[in-house]
């Protein structure tokens, strides 16, 4: 096991810049998630750690050496990519078993490696077959068994569980997440499934336009955004977004989208222009909140999504009480003042706690 450090990393193709010098410190059996839209540059980062891309500046280290010229069958890596990438003509244990016969290995020291991947993954009755016997679950288990089997320094996941369906994607998550608490390797993973990066990540690193946006622990990054992307893209569903105004009547407080959320202290100056967030989750029903006329109702069976319009803007919110709503009607909702996020309307960078 080792640790990575990448710092001030730039990628460019040509005239065009795709990383713009991306510093992250991952510690030693750490799981580190890069997370962000299509085109962020999360799957360029991976690959120039896998050495698969060549890096036009800064540094990236494996442990104690500079791997930046480092061919990559050298690095001591294994990486499990999207469309598992298994050889057709072989075998389950052939293809776990690969690498180590390309080089060189004893055949005990390959069989019993392979047996050990092979109990890790439940794959033991599976050996003998081929990829196009396996179903898509059985194959990304026989991709992470290849990895296994490597004994790696660091496993590196390239949104791995993209073509699997929503029911397979839970459950190789969790055997994913299992397989490291068990092995304790350091491990890469790209996903841009925010739910993905939640629930797997010891840290998060959250990606955008080839910058990092912010890098934290899955509830910190939750909780205390420090920005308005971070905080659009991390939850399910999504932060609600109030565009208004600093007042200091007396309280300091938000106002806008016919919304007034007292405050504890002013973050900004008097009218300055702002953006209040709150998660879904913390709207409540009271009789002094703000007048909403409900659009779409979801239920969900543990919990209830309501689309209402509120002061003009359009909003979410979550009630784990089955309130018996309707289209059209009023409800009066209000955000929980101590659970607010202000962003400032220009910068989009947090204002509050």
């Amino acid at each position: 096991m080792a640790s990575v450090a990448i710092r001030d990393v730039r990628k460019a193709f040509g005239a065009v810049q795709v990383i713009h010098g991306v510093d992250i410190a991952i510690d030693d059996g750490q799981f580190v998630v890069l997370v962000g839209p299509s085109g962020c540059g999360k799957s360029t980062l991976l690959r120039m750690i896998a050495g698969l891309e060549n890096i036009t500046g800064g540094e990236i280290r494996i442990g104690e050496r500079v791997v930046n010229n480092v061919p990559p069958k050298e690095r001591d890596i294994a990486m499990v990519f999207q469309n598992y990438a298994l050889y057709p003509h072989m075998t389950v244990a052939d293809n776990m078993s690969f690498s180590m016969r390309l080089r060189g290995a004893p055949k005990l020291e390959i069989e019993t490696r392979v047996k050990r991947a092979a109990e890790i993954l439940g794959l033991t009755a599976l050996l003998d077959r081929f990829p196009r016997q396996l179903s898509g679950g059985q194959r990304q288990r026989v991709a992470m068994g290849r990895a296994i089997v490597r004994d790696p320094q660091v496993f590196l996941f390239d949104e791995p569980l993209s073509n699997l369906d929503a029911k397979l994607r839970v459950q190789m998550r969790t055997e994913i997440k299992e397989l490291h608490q068990r092995l304790k390797t350091t491990t890469v993973y790209v996903t841009h499934d925010q739910i993905e990066a939640m629930t797997m990540a010891d840290k998060i690193v959250v990606m955008h336009d080839g910058l990092v946006e912010q890098i934290g622990a899955p509830l910190a990054l939750y909780d205390r955004p420090e920005n308005l992307f971070v905080a659009g893209f991390i939850g399910s569903p999504a932060m609600n977004f109030l565009p208004g105004k600093i007042r200091h009547n007396g309280q300091a407080a938000f106002e806008g989208a016919g919304l007034r959320v007292g405050l504890e202290r002013a973050p900004a100056s008097d009218g300055h222009a702002v953006v209040c967030g709150v998660r879904p989750e913390h709207f409540t029903i009271a009789d002094d909140g703000a007048e909403a006329t409900i659009q779409v109702i979801e239920p969900t069976g543990s919990e209830i999504q309501v689309v209402a319009k509120l002061g003009g803007e359009d909003v979410i919110a979550v009630f784990r009480e089955r309130h018996q709503f309707r289209p059209g009607d009023k409800i009066r909702l209000k955000p929980d003042p101590r659970l607010v996020h202000l962003f400032d309307a220009e910068s989009g960078k947090r204002l509050n706690g």
